[in-house]
This record gives structure tokens, C-alpha cells and sequence, in this order.
């Protein structure tokens, strides 16, 4: 018996080596065998004539003379016309089933779903990495990643130390998704840009539909739904920093915090309401900061090729004792020239924040227009008046490759386009034009700053995953504290590269 359940092992093992040979020779449903895929092939087929061989004898041991029941075909046991191998060396005929050993005479597909069969799991290539899903679809899951690289160079100002080239990791981020059922789902995400760790997006969430509506509800630690592009990733907006709206109307604790937010979606538009402690760290001496923030946005036009799009939103936070410094250094000119921001000053003894702004734009066929505008009251102690910040930008683009702009008409803000004709499948990509002006504003402090930019680019998207960016900015500070404490200008032209799957 001993040697009976050895035997069978062999078999077993050869059979699972074969399969794994057969899945890696079969990468794709549109491909058929190449070259490189002559060896892993030749295994196969030997393979699958030695597990022949095998059964022949064990029938033979286990029969004792005693014809045996006939055993149906597993899955994977396709019976088809014997071909040369690439080695120009012919396989035997034998009596036995065989394991399909020839792609030219099988599709691919036919392939792939007797191997996804045997496995129990289903694969679904989709926005560059593989999801997969239990054999009944109950469970879901996939990874997620997200590689954007940027240089920066700066010159004309009237400051030398603000006339440097850096370079700079924007996201080098990796996480998963997941979900069980129809209704629990949930997402991580780690950042490693900087070469510091630092977890992001981390929630579990429950979803259903109610009617003509759907909803979810998602605890953990999340990013803002707050403004059309500080609503999106870093991924999301077509220029290579987010607008002074995104990065200046803004509760203190900045985009992350753990929070509970339900949300729900109608056929044109959604709505937000979030409650919020600080975001994620190991401060548990004192309490958090609290914040309650909102935001609705409403497609009233909305066709195959346009869409009016209509937002407001507005947070309020109360601030922890001993949170409450309130300085701010808003990006003008670039993320990565750390020299070059329009600052507030040194400003403490903050209360809590106030803020609410307002979004107008759309899109027409490949052209887009998006305007926001945003203003926040720091509440100081002592009487003093508030810190005031207010910040407008109007951006637009254009795709002269055709497509349309990467509108998500779920959430209210950009996403990854799809490209038509990506450039990896011998098309041109999508190419697109920018233009963007923003004004950022601090007053009621002695040391508020002010600013703004004027920025031109071009994204040019090689496929879905993939896309180049340039950006040209003329800029203006004014400082009134701090190492630059005068109004300067010039200009900064960056570049960078990103990869989201």
C-alpha cells in the first residue's frame, strides 16, 4: 500500500507541474505560443505523456488482471491530434487521455478556463495587474500600486538659493483591495515616498443599493472629500501638483484623517458627509481634533460626450489643545523646490479652522474646463482677528488625440483616462494641452503672504497605466517673514513620469 500511495503521489506532482508549465505558457486569452514558450510547451507534452505512462501502469498493478472502470476525462484531459514538437521530435500515440499539448490546435481561451477549472480561481487582467475572485465570486481581490517620479528646475528669481534643480518621489505607493460578497469591502495602502513609511488609505466599508440609489459607509483611515481635485489622488489631477484650492482651503490635519464617512450616488451626482479625528499617528495622550466635513457634487447635463458639473463642499474643525499652530507654506511654483512657497508666518494659538468652496466645469467632447474657488477662517484665541485664506484656480485641457477628458461622473472628479490607440500596441497614445492660473490670498496677520502661477503642460498618456508629464510655471511670492521676505518671481519647468495600477 506504501508503495501504491508513492505512486500515486508521482503522478499527482507530475500532473501539478504540468498545469503550472501550462499556465505560464499561456499568459494571455489574445496571444497564441511564441517562441519563448517552446520549452515550457515540449515540458508539457512530455510531462503529460510520462503521467500517461504512469496510469497505463498503475491500471495494470491496481486491475491485477481485472479490467478496470472506465474514468472519466478530468477537465484538463482534452484528447487532441498528436503534433511535432518545436523540437521537430514527435510525441508516441498511446491509449490514454491526454492533457492538451499543442495551443496551435486549442485556443488559448479553452486553455486558460480548463486551468482556471482545476484551480478554483477566476483572473481578471484589468488597469495592469491581475484581480482575482473565488470560483462563485464571493471574494475579490487585487493589488494596487502607484509610481510617480518628478524633476524640477527653477530659475529667474531674484533669490540664488530659490534658483536650484531637485528631484522627487510624488507617490511610490503599494496597497490591496479587496471585498467579500455584494456589501463588505475594503482597501490599504502604504507610501513610501520620501523613504518614509506611511500608511494611507486604510478602511473597511459596507455597500447596497436602495432603489434608484446606492450608498456605502467606510470607516478608517481616508482621504478628504473635499474640492474637485483634492478629492482625487495624486494620480488624478492632470497637472503635476494639485491646484492652491486643493492644497491651501484645508482642514489643519491635512487630507487624511480616521474617519467615518457615508456616502450615496444618484444617476448624476453624490454626496459626502465625513467625521473625522486627526489622521493616523501614536499621539493618544490628548484627544484628536475633530472635524464634520461635506461635500455634494451634480451633473444637471450629462451625455455620451459632455457633462456640466456643479460642487460645493465645507468642513468645520475644532482643534485639540495644544494643536493649534496654525502656519501654512502653500505650494506655488512646484512641489519639489521646497525654497520656493507663499507662507503665513509663524502663526499659533489656533482655535479651529472653517472652510467651503465651490466647483464649475465640464467637458465637450475632448475639450475641459474646471474653475474652483475656496475660502477658510482660522480662528485665533485671544481676541485676535481670524487667519483668512482664500484661493481661486480655472484650469482647461485639451486631447488632440480625440479622447475624451478622465471624468468620473460617480465621484465628482478626474481619474485615469483610457486611452484609444495606446502607444505600447503601436498607437500614438493620448496626448493632451494644459492651462491653468490659480491666486492664493493670507490675511489678518502681519506675516500673511500671497501669490500666484501661471502654468502650461502637456501629458502625453502612453496607455492606461502609463503617462509623461511637463509642465511650464511662471510664478509669483510674496513673503513678509522668513528667509524671503519680499515679492520674488521666475519660472519652473518639471517633468515626471507616473505609473498607477
Amino acid at each position: 500500500m506504501a508503495f501504491m500511495g508513492m505512486f500515486r503521489m508521482k503522478v499527482v506532482l507530475l500532473a501539478g507541474t504540468a498545469l503550472a508549465a501550462l499556465t505560464m505558457a499561456t499568459p494571455t486569452l489574445a496571444q497564441t505560443a511564441s517562441p519563448d514558450q517552446a520549452e515550457l510547451i515540449a515540458l508539457v507534452r512530455a510531462q503529460a505523456q510520462e503521467i500517461a505512462n504512469l496510469r497505463g501502469r498503475l491500471d495494470k498493478i491496481e486491475g491485477a488482471g481485472v479490467a478496470a472502470a472506465p474514468r472519466p476525462a478530468t477537465r484538463l484531459e482534452i484528447s487532441a491530434a498528436r503534433q511535432p514538437v518545436a523540437n521537430d521530435e514527435a510525441v508516441p500515440e498511446t491509449s490514454g487521455p491526454q492533457i492538451i499539448t499543442d495551443l496551435a490546435d486549442q485556443s488559448v481561451a479553452q486553455v486558460i478556463a480548463a486551468a482556471r477549472d482545476a484551480a478554483g480561481v477566476t483572473t481578471e487582467w484589468k488597469g495592469g495587474l491581475p484581480t482575482f475572485r473565488s470560483p462563485d465570486g464571493f471574494y475579490m481581490f487585487k493589488m494596487r500600486g502607484r509610481i510617480i517620479n518628478h524633476a524640477s528646475t527653477t530659475f529667474g528669481s531674484d533669490y540664488d538659493t530659490r534658483n536650484i534643480t531637485t528631484t522627487g518621489a510624488r507617490a511610490l505607493r503599494i496597497g490591496v483591495e479587496g471585498g467579500a460578497g455584494a456589501h463588505f469591502f475594503y482597501q490599504f495602502e502604504n507610501d513610501f515616498a520620501d523613504n518614509v513609511s506611511d500608511v494611507g488609505t486604510a478602511f473597511v466599508g459596507w455597500r447596497d443599493t436602495v432603489g434608484d440609489l446606492s450608498y456605502d459607509v467606510r470607516f478608517g483611515n481616508m482621504f478628504n472629500d473635499r474640492s474637485f481635485e483634492g478629492s482625487g489622488g495624486s494620480d488624478a489631477p492632470p497637472f503635476l501638483e494639485r491646484n492652491v484650492v486643493a492644497t491651501s482651503i484645508i482642514p489643519q490635519r491635512g487630507f487624511y484623517g480616521i474617519s467615518i464617512m457615508p456616502r450615496v450616488f444618484w444617476k448624476s451626482g453624490h454626496a459626502s458627509i465625513t467625521l473625522s479625528g486627526d489622521s493616523m499617528d501614536a499621539k493618544q495622550s490628548v484627544s484628536d481634533s475633530r472635524t464634520v466635513m461635506g461635500r455634494a457634487h451634480w451633473n444637471p447635463i450629462k451625455t455620451d460626450r459632455s457633462t456640466l458639473h456643479l460642487g460645493v463642499w465645507g468642513f468645520d474643525e475644532d482643534l485639540a489643545v495644544g494643536g493649534g499652530a496654525l502656519s501654512r507654506n502653500t505650494v506655488i511654483g512646484g512641489r519639489f523646490n521646497g525654497a520656493l512657497r507663499v507662507s503665513t508666518g509663524t502663526v499659533t494659538g489656533g482655535t479651529g479652522t472653517r472652510g467651503y468652496g465651490a466647483e464649475v466645469g465640464g467637458y465637450v467632447g475632448p475639450l475641459w474646463v474646471m474653475g474652483e474657488a475656496g475660502k477658510r477662517n482660522a480662528a485665533l484665541d485671544a481676541g485676535r482677528p481670524d487667519l483668512v485664506s482664500k484661493a481661486w484656480s480655472l484650469s482647461s485641457g485639451y486631447f488632440i488625440t480625440g479622447e475624451l477628458p478622465p471624468y468620473n461622473a460617480r465621484l465628482g472628479t478626474f481619474a485615469q483616462p483610457k486611452v484609444r490607440k495606446p502607444v505600447l500596441r503601436g498607437g500614438p497614445g493620448a496626448i493632451e494641452l494644459l492651462a491653468r492660473y490659480e491666486n492664493i490670498d493670507y490675511s489678518g496677520v502681519p506675516t500673511a503672504g500671497d501669490g500666484w502661477a501661471a502654468t502650461g503642460g502637456v501629458n502625453w498618456y502612453l496607455d492606461n497605466v502609463i503617462r509623461l508629464q511637463f509642465n511650464v510655471i511662471q510664478w509669483s511670492a510674496t513673503n513678509r517673514s522668513g528667509s524671503y521676505p519680499t515679492k520674488d518671481s521666475g519660472q519652473t519647468v518639471s517633468g515626471g513620469i507616473g505609473i498607477t495600477f
